[in-house]
């Protein structure tokens, strides 16, 4: 790992633990996103999660809030774009028909995308909206 990259992960941990702290599982590897949606039978959070302002001040807030709500996803898993670049590539590729976007949610269950917010989704919005529509999504896929 070269000087630059050890910074970026240093400066990007505490976006990590924000998520892992909250309960939320790290995938660093493409071998762990298989294993995890080759597994995974219950309806499962995935954040994935970025550096940028969108993330830290919406996505990850409102992930976490999001979580109160009585209907909620069993397992809560995360990838982080720019960082772990080989394991968010392989969760995204069961994403099929999405483009990539970071920070981004989804809900996944039996290996399946239930359901996606982008980051248009995500970027612009009040934390209340993104926690309505976890919510939302949590009420019919949960």
């Amino acid at each position: 790992m070269n000087a630059y990259e050890e910074y970026m992960r240093e400066v990007a941990r505490p976006m990590r633990e924000e998520l892992t702290n909250a309960g939320f599982e790290e995938l660093n590897t493409p071998e762990e996103v298989d294993q995890f949606m080759k597994e995974n039978s219950q309806p499962a959070l995935v954040v994935i999660n970025s550096v940028c302002g969108c993330a830290a001040g919406l996505a990850r807030p409102a992930a976490i809030h999001s979580l109160k709500n009585e209907k909620k996803p069993q397992n809560l898993v995360t990838v982080f774009a720019g960082q772990d670049r080989e394991a968010t590539a392989q969760m995204r590729s069961y994403f099929t028909d999405i483009e990539p976007s970071s920070p981004s949610m989804a809900i996944v269950k039996d290996g399946e995308l239930q359901y996606f917010i982008p980051r248009e989704q995500i970027e612009g919005f009040e934390v209340e909206e993104i926690i309505n529509q976890l919510t939302e999504a949590y009420n019919k896929y949960c």
